[in-house]
């Protein structure tokens, strides 16, 4: 994490907001999800580990709560190689580089299964993170989980007030354009959620994820 001090933050300045309520219903909303959805679970990890070589499911560090990282899990939608095959692509296409430094996302990425070009439309993908909840990493509704690179490319000082909350399964940009949003809108969406956060918030944004699940808009 030494990284971060590239931006002259240290970890003891973040400030780090405690909402029982809102843990509280972070458990027990996890829990339910855990039980009651495993066996979908089971299926699509049957349906990535037939259809191509891997895991079923992939960690990432991400950075949470209190500048403290920890593994973000979600059933793997790339190629195993795909962090070699990113870098070959931005060093070959000017165009590619320019669209992965404004979004941090390719809209035709290559390195994307068919199998997990539907789970990452439908957001299925993320399912597993309902025990990162449960283990206290993520919450249900939070800010973007980042990784370190994004927290000193972009984040910069912001990153003391997103960094307050525990990053979340959905947000406002879930429910708001998704992959179709500017880096730049994100974090703005990302700091008015730390500022405005409330229970009947989270309850909107969870109430909006469905329906922006099922259109795909923005989804890729």
């Amino acid at each position: 994490m030494s990284n971060f001090h590239s931006y002259k933050i240290s970890k003891h300045q973040y400030t780090i907001k405690h909402r029982p309520i809102k843990r509280l219903f972070d458990i027990v909303f996890s829990s339910l999800a855990l039980l009651l959805l495993a066996p979908l679970f089971l299926s699509i990890a049957l349906a990535i580990r037939l259809s191509s070589k891997g895991d079923a499911i992939y960690s990432h560090a991400r950075i949470g709560r209190g500048g403290k990282p920890f593994k973000c899990y979600k059933f793997r939608t790339m190629h195993p190689d795909a962090d070699q095959r990113l870098q070959e692509l931005l060093n070959k296409d000017s165009a590619l580089r320019e669209e992965w430094q404004n979004t941090r996302k390719l809209k035709r990425d290559p390195r994307i299964t068919p199998i997990g070009a539907f789970l990452r439309k439908t957001s299925l993908d993320e399912l597993p993170q309902f025990w990162n909840v449960l283990k206290g990493d993520l919450s249900v509704v939070g800010p973007r989980p980042v990784v370190e690179e994004e927290v000193i490319q972009y984040l910069g000082i912001k990153a003391v007030k997103i960094l307050s909350m525990r990053p979340g399964i959905t947000c406002i940009w879930q429910v708001s354009g998704r992959n179709d949003t500017s880096y730049h809108r994100r974090i703005e969406l990302d700091e008015k959620y730390v500022d405005n956060h409330s229970m009947l918030l989270d309850m909107k944004l969870i109430a909006k994820t469905i329906p922006s699940m099922i259109s795909s808009k923005g989804a890729y």
